[in-house]
């Protein structure tokens, strides 16, 4: 380990230069059921005005990780629209840019079979760009990051491949992550994909070490497997059911603890993949002292920001007064004599009179219409309440109109659900 803050700088300068990021963006995230039914999962509106794929992102950035791949699949119009709005103002000729990496046929007839096909799909591009390493990310989780102690432990520990890691509960991780297990100097000696019963950690009963779906490979070592994998027919060219597996017991795989450099403690991460987790997660936000500061001036979340007029609110009489409490709103909105509480309103929102919304989440562009009342639920994008429509108060009346109700008793309610066609196929 390197002492001296200056040299520790620029050692930590050097890598980040010298590494290339893909983010795997092709997901469908099919436990959010309608909300991805038109756009892929790192598409997902979250936070008031961002998107998901903005974390990590915006992590590359304020890393010093300026060359970075978007490997896209799944319905992924509005993610590529998004990423070319907001996120393709970069300099070439400094080494600096964003590239968009459809699925499309560079090796074979095949769309991205898994995870390491879609890496294997493009290397014929990583080479073009020739990094020292490559940083595989996930780009459908919600957290900050700063990739340059992770690049700094990969390379003093003189890794092949480092998985990041994060300690989660047993519950939490059970048929949802990897979990890995390591030796005292953070070697990983095994792997499990998603099991249902993980192994906890050592005297922490509770709680497991879980893959975070970001990983460091040396370039070349990462050609050498996916190529491998690739020629494997019975493999799922997966990362996390196939290559990590196949390696452990012949290469330097170490995990690297994802913690906060100040205080050691388990910083921010979460898996929005459930309505559910979606829905708490977009909660958290409004909370006095959020455990996700949008605020810190020092890390800023980047993306596309529409020029939009700010929110206003409007009407000041008994039972017919334009407030927000405990909410975020966006550029846009307009409360209309109704009332908001412990909710966030996306951009460009029109609440009518005497509506009432308390623990909401509210997507881009909705209506909500005169005396209607939305409580603990998802509004999605483009929707229109109409008038005197409750939601979220009866479940069982939720369910019989065709909305869909949640383990945790949240609705989410789509245009489709309403007959509002926003999509036509035909």
């Amino acid at each position: 380990m390197i002492n001296n803050n200056g040299e520790q700088g620029r050692y930590v300068s050097l890598l980040t230069r010298d590494t290339m990021a893909l983010i795997l963006a092709g997901g469908q995230g099919s436990r959010l059921h309608e909300l991805t039914e038109w756009r892929a999962k790192p598409a997902v509106h979250f936070g008031g005005k961002l998107r998901i794929i903005d974390f990590p992102l915006s992590n590359c950035i304020n890393s010093g990780v300026r060359r970075i791949g978007v490997l896209t699949q799944y319905k992924a119009h509005s993610l590529i629209r998004h990423l070319v709005r907001g996120w393709t103002n970069f300099q070439a000729e400094q080494r600096e840019f964003i590239e968009i990496l459809p699925a499309s046929q560079r090796t074979g007839q095949e769309w991205y079979l898994g995870t390491a096909d879609a890496v294997y799909q493009n290397l014929d591009i990583i080479r073009t760009h020739n990094p020292g390493y490559v940083l595989i990310l996930a780009g459908d989780h919600v957290y900050k990051m700063d990739y340059g102690p992770l690049l700094a432990w990969h390379s003093e520990k003189q890794a092949d491949m480092t998985v990041c890691c994060i300690e989660v509960p047993l519950a939490e991780a059970a048929g949802a992550l990897g979990v890995m297990t390591v030796d005292h100097s953070n070697r990983v000696i095994a792997f499990d994909e998603k099991p249902e019963n993980p192994q906890p950690l050592p005297g922490q009963s509770e709680l497991c070490l879980a893959s975070m779906g970001n990983y460091v490979f040396n370039t070349d070592f990462l050609f050498d497997q996916v190529i491998k994998d690739a020629d494997t027919s019975a493999s799922a060219h997966d990362f996390g059911k196939n290559i990590i597996p196949s390696i452990i017991d012949k290469y330097r795989i170490y995990a690297f603890p994802f913690r906060d450099p100040k205080t050691a403690r388990q910083p921010y991460w979460r898996d929005v993949g459930t309505l559910d987790a979606f829905w708490e997660a977009n909660m958290e936000l409004i909370d006095i002292d959020p455990a996700l500061d949008l605020y810190d001036s020092k890390w800023p979340i980047f993306s596309h920001q529409a020029q939009l007029p700010p929110a206003k609110f409007v009407f000041d009489e008994p039972g017919r007064r334009g407030q927000a409490i405990t909410s975020m709103v966006s550029a846009g909105c307009i409360i209309s004599g109704a009332s908001v509480k412990g909710s966030l309103l996306f951009s460009n929102c029109r609440i009518g009179s005497y509506a009432s919304i308390e623990d909401s989440v509210i997507l881009p562009g909705c209506e909500i219409n005169r005396r209607s009342r939305i409580k603990n639920a998802i509004i999605d994008r483009g929707t229109v309440i109409p008038e005197d429509l409750e939601v979220g108060v009866d479940l069982e009346a939720d369910r019989s109109r065709g909305f869909r109700v949640t383990r945790g008793g949240r609705t989410l309610v789509t245009p489709d659900m309403l007959g509002q066609t926003l999509h036509y196929t035909r």
